[in-house]
């Protein structure tokens, strides 16, 4: 009696409960399925984000990679339709942005991405009104100033309803450090203790002895003021008649002013009308003129006040010499925030080690 070949059964018992391999329309729905899933947690629940600048030095450097939260404030619903991770979409389609639900406000000291406000860019010229708001550039600051509150900065320092905001220790401007004597900045000294030097600033002070500028952080001064070579450290401020020649603003001395909120009405005049005219014309979309007697015209009828439609916050750069922010164009309307900064997952640098370990999964303070 022949002996059964139990091995050959055996494998054929294996290949017949081996799952048949997927066919082609199978994997293609697959990957549809996962592409779905990736573009609707990019809508509305987060993305990542790269830090482009130095805006933001100390808190986020250049190379971090982060995670913006769209549940906090509420994820917007699509304007456009186009390709995704692009800026390729259809002109001619646009739908309303409506702002689903979140979980909670923006909050003073929040970092944020927004989309660009102005209607002026160094970098990109003119941006129309009509660009979708969802296709201007994404900008990374720090929320001070919420809808209601009264902001200045007086001498460099931000004021909000009446109160100084000190700097936090990883918040960055510029000083000019009085050297004792005839000593010159030691850059590799100044390196090491993570400051950086102006390039060009070494000069002869007021009154004998030499002068340098810095970019550092508090912490950083501290130390810099506690070297015996060093007399003292003030922070440089610029002169009241110096403006930027793109924003015809000066981010030193920024006089006070309301941050409007949804329901707040101001007068419309002369005094309000270079702080809010903007935001009225580009981000309510309502068409001020003047009429032949000199007075405002709101669409074309006359009017004396305005009653926002929406809320607006001031952002600034943790680098506050290196940012250009609210103080230069303005307020950030509430419907161009994409989302809160929570938190660094990478960093990388342009030399090597080439990564920043310390940074992984960082919290943003």
């Amino acid at each position: 009696m022949p002996t059964p070949d139990r091995s050959r059964s055996s494998r054929s018992a294996r290949r017949s409960e081996r799952p048949p391999k997927p066919t082609f329309r199978e994997n293609v729905w697959y990957w549809v399925k996962a592409i779905a899933a990736i573009l609707l947690i990019r809508a509305f629940i987060g993305e990542p984000y790269r830090i482009p600048s130095e805006s933001m030095e100390d808190t986020l450097l250049v190379g971090d990679f982060l995670i913006v939260s769209k549940l906090h404030w509420g994820p917007r619903t699509p304007e456009t339709i186009g390709i995704p991770v692009t800026q390729i979409y259809l002109p001619g389609l646009r739908f309303p942005q409506v702002r689903l639900p979140g979980f909670t406000e923006p909050d003073r000291g929040d970092v944020v991405v927004f989309n660009y406000p102005a209607s002026v860019d160094v970098e990109r010229g003119t941006i129309p009104s009509t660009v979708p708001i969802e296709r201007r550039a994404p900008y990374i600051k720090r929320l001070m100033a919420l809808p209601g509150d009264t902001l200045a900065v007086f001498d460099k320092v931000l004021h909000v309803n009446g109160t100084p905001m000190p700097l936090a220790p990883t918040m960055k401007q510029r000083w000019t450090a009085y050297a004792r004597g005839d000593t010159r900045p030691n850059v590799r000294q100044l390196e090491e203790m993570g400051i950086d030097l102006l390039v060009g600033s070494d000069r002869q002070a007021e009154g004998g002895g030499r002068a340098f500028d810095v970019f550092a952080t508090p912490p950083e001064v501290e130390a810099l003021t506690a070297d015996p070579l060093v007399d003292r450290v003030e922070p440089f401020i610029l002169r009241e008649d110096v403006v930027d020649q793109t924003y015809g603003a000066n981010p030193d001395h920024v006089p006070p002013r309301v941050v409007p909120a949804a329901g707040m009405t101001i007068r419309l005049d002369d005094t309000t009308l270079p702080i809010y005219g903007e935001a009225i014309a580009r981000h309510e979309g309502r068409r001020l003129e003047r009429g032949p007697d000199g007075g405002v015209l709101l669409d074309g009828a006359p009017a004396d006040t305005y009653t926002f439609e929406q809320d607006y916050y001031m952002a600034m750069g943790d680098a506050r010499d290196n940012s250009v922010d609210s103080r230069y164009w303005g307020f950030v309307p509430h419907s161009h925030l994409i989302g809160k900064a929570v938190f660094t997952f990478l960093s990388f640098k342009g030399e090597f080690p080439f990564v920043r370990p310390s940074r992984f999964f960082r919290p943003i303070p």
